[in-house]
């Protein structure tokens, strides 16, 4: 892998992992593009991954500080209240990943029609999340008032919008936009989602990483700089450290106050040029 691939992956996995679009699809997609080779690419995608997770801890510092020092005052409060919901989040995933990763990839593969057809996915969920179903079942039903939740989402939508991200663990499949369209398709806020999809995938993210690496270690296989180089694997976590965090914020912004439905058809599009060109 060249300097210039490093750079522009990085870039391409910084802003597609908080775009509703598909980080693990685009970077497939862009390794084919790149002509990238596949040895040490795993290494690469945990090195990227580790930079937008950096990116986000930096977006969101004072929120996750003022999370930590409410929930370490041992009282249910706003806080704790808050950090238990996105425990209750990461349960699907955690199932997923230490008990299922293995059968999920061998299911879904990693080939390009695979990824075509999770961005179909992805742009059917985004569109419905855009039609606001929960406020039409209540106009239809004639309640005004939406139910009230403690930080605005219950332990119910937590755990549905962490089976959202357990799903989105196939590539194509844009984790931010599963975990934003199924919460506001169960009748979160736009304002809540905004921050709540971002902070409860740190954890999976890392989790993710982490094992990932220590299955390379237990293997015994060559360390992380062997298959990739140092200079690439430096070049890209700095990439997609920076690109994560305009991204980051750009979506932040557009959650709470913009339509999702021009990312569908972003993704409806790139899954039309897969089926055709690849």
């Amino acid at each position: 892998m060249g300097w210039w691939q490093a750079i522009l992956l990085g870039i391409v996995q910084g802003l597609t992992e908080f775009l509703p679009v598909s980080s693990s699809g685009h970077l497939m997609i862009a390794r084919e593009l790149f002509g990238v080779e596949a040895e040490g690419f795993l290494d690469f995608t945990v090195m990227v991954h580790f930079g937008t997770v950096l990116s986000t801890v930096v977006v969101f510092w004072g929120v996750i500080s003022s999370l930590l020092k409410g929930f370490f005052k041992f009282r249910y409060n706003d806080e704790t209240d808050y950090v238990c919901k996105i425990i209750v989040s990461m349960i699907p995933v955690f199932v997923v990943g230490m008990f299922l990763k293995d059968k999920v990839e061998a299911l879904f593969g990693d080939s390009l029609t695979t990824v075509a057809i999770c961005l179909v996915v992805t742009a059917v969920l985004l569109m419905l999340s855009d039609m606001d179903i929960p406020g039409q079942i209540r106009r239809k039903s004639g309640r005004v008032a939406e139910s009230s939740h403690r930080n605005g989402i219950s332990y119910l939508q937590a755990l549905v919008v962490g089976l959202g991200q357990a799903i989105a663990v196939a590539p194509g499949l844009s984790r931010s936009g599963t975990t934003i369209a199924t919460g506001l398709i169960t009748g979160v806020k736009r304002s809540v989602m905004a921050e709540f999809s971002f902070l409860m995938v740190l954890v999976p993210i890392l989790g993710e990483q982490l094992l990932d690496m220590l299955k390379h270690a237990i293997s015994g296989e060559a360390g992380m700089a062997t298959g990739v180089g140092v200079l690439p694997l430096a070049l890209g976590f700095i990439s997609a450290f920076i690109s994560g965090l305009f991204a980051c914020k750009v979506m932040v912004a557009l959650v709470k106050k913009s339509k999702l439905r021009w990312f569908a058809v972003y993704c409806a599009v790139v899954a039309a040029a897969i089926f055709i060109f690849a």
